[in-house]
């Protein structure tokens, strides 16, 4: 497969949206270290696929990083514990989606690394590049597999079935995806800027196990210090660096595969089918971890942000943390607080409670202030701005109009399924018609009553 000239790429996609950026909040806080809580819950279904079973016991003692759930199929990953501690009984809890889901709690023992010590383990000191070229690509891949390695961008899609060649299929570009489009969020853009190298080489580790003879990082124009940073590390080791205009949803995978390539996947294709695997920048440098120290996914960047909360942070927390432990991390919730989104406010969902954990997934916490009720919903007045807006070309009122009367021939007929829920439609909806919300409801509820 021939691969398109950088100068060829057009930068920028067609369509979407420009919504108030809102990263002043929190774009300029260096990333703090959450200390262990008393007490984390490790869900076992927090990626796309199958979920784990446990495999540990109450009152089981774990030290940090033992697996706690695993599972057989091919799309899965195993979670592991962050902390060293005690096993308390399974149970259940609730994401912020509404999924209910089997975890595993696990008691925080005293004894836990110190902030220093934990960052300097997950991002600090030497990331070597010598060795990667003589290494076996189904080793990396099982390495991968092993620590639980999921896509941090939302989507959580186990990584080592990503990077697994198909000899049908091969892979040419890693495209390491840090647009980072959504308002207020600002992990991925401090992570970029605090810890480049993992990055880099975390993308080098995963074009070796892919087969792919290029890597390419994609940032939008608006973080210029991040650019600068993962610049700095990835010139000398032939990464190529691409800054992307800046527009909603840039850091779709098909968007940012058509603005820093210059390739359009087809609908309901991957960017498999164009040559390419596209992982997240955290993905990239967890990747690193994984095959130079041995280390499993068991924290990850989240920013907290936004008017509605005391002192917006970019904090490195264990994954199984209670929201409410981060929320208090950061001072609380201001008086004006009105609502608290888990994830950004065009893709996020509203939290009825504080105590859901922090999932592979969790990008961020965005508290609004002030009123935050939605407009009245008003009839359809044929304006077409939601088909003007839809990145991927679909007609987001007759998605909607399909689910909102279960009438699933015309929802597959439009390409339901296709959507990305991006929430350009709902954005720009004068009739304030909850467009993503129908839509995103429509997919579930099609594909209980639709036989495969």
């Amino acid at each position: 497969m021939s691969v398109p000239a950088v100068h060829a790429a057009p930068r920028t996609f067609p369509r979407g949206v420009h919504p108030p950026e809102e990263k002043h909040w929190s774009r300029d806080r260096k990333i703090e270290v959450l200390r262990a809580p008393p007490l984390v819950q490790i869900a076992l279904h927090q990626h796309t696929g199958a979920p784990c079973t446990a495999v540990v016991q109450p009152r089981q003692t774990v030290a940090a990083g033992d697996i706690v759930g695993n599972s057989d199929a091919l799309i899965s990953a195993p979670v592991h514990t962050p902390v060293a501690g005690t096993v308390q009984r399974e149970t259940v809890a609730t994401l912020p989606n509404g999924r209910h889901v089997r975890v595993v709690p696990v008691q925080s023992a005293p004894d836990q690394p110190s902030p220093e010590a934990l960052w300097n383990d997950l991002f600090g000191g030497e990331w070597p590049t010598d060795s990667i070229s003589a290494m076996d690509p189904s080793e990396i891949v099982r390495a991968v597999r092993a620590a639980g390695i999921v896509g941090q961008g939302g989507a959580a899609f186990p990584t080592h079935v990503k990077l697994a060649r198909n000899p049908k299929k091969p892979v040419d570009t890693i495209l390491v995806n840090g647009c980072e489009c959504e308002p207020y969020l600002t992990a991925d853009e401090r992570l970029m800027i605090e810890a480049p190298r993992p990055i880099v080489v975390g993308a080098l580790i995963a074009a070796r196990a892919a087969g792919a003879s290029r890597v390419v990082v994609a940032v939008e124009r608006n973080k210029p210090e991040a650019l600068a940073a993962i610049r700095s590390v990835a010139d000398s080791r032939g990464v190529e660096v691409l800054a992307l205009e800046t527009k909603y949803p840039m850091g779709g995978e098909k968007q940012t595969v058509r603005a820093a390539l210059g390739r359009t996947i087809p609908t309901g294709g991957l960017p498999l089918d164009v040559g390419v695997v596209v992982i997240n920048v955290s993905t990239a440098a967890a990747i690193a971890r994984a095959v130079l120290r041995g280390r499993p996914l068991t924290h990850r960047v989240v920013s907290v942000t936004g008017p509605g909360i005391a002192e917006p942070k970019n904090l490195l927390v264990p994954i199984g943390a209670m929201y409410a432990d981060l929320i208090a991390a950061c001072g609380g919730l201001k008086p004006e607080a009105a609502r608290v989104i888990a994830g950004g406010p065009m893709m996020g969902f509203s939290l009825g409670s504080f105590q859901s954990p922090v999932t592979k997934g969790t990008s961020g916490i965005v508290v609004l202030a002030g009123e935050s009720a939605r407009p009245p919903e008003t009839p359809c007045v044929r304006c077409g701005r939601c088909v003007d807006v839809c990145p991927l070309n679909l007609v987001p009122t007759r998605l909607a109009l399909a689910a909102r009367h279960k009438d699933w021939p015309m929802a597959q007929r439009f390409h339901i399924t296709a959507c990305m829920e991006c929430g350009c439609c709902a954005y720009v909806c004068p009739a304030s018609i909850p467009l993503v919300q129908l839509i995103r409801t429509g997919k579930v509820q099609m594909q209980k009553e639709v036989a495969p």
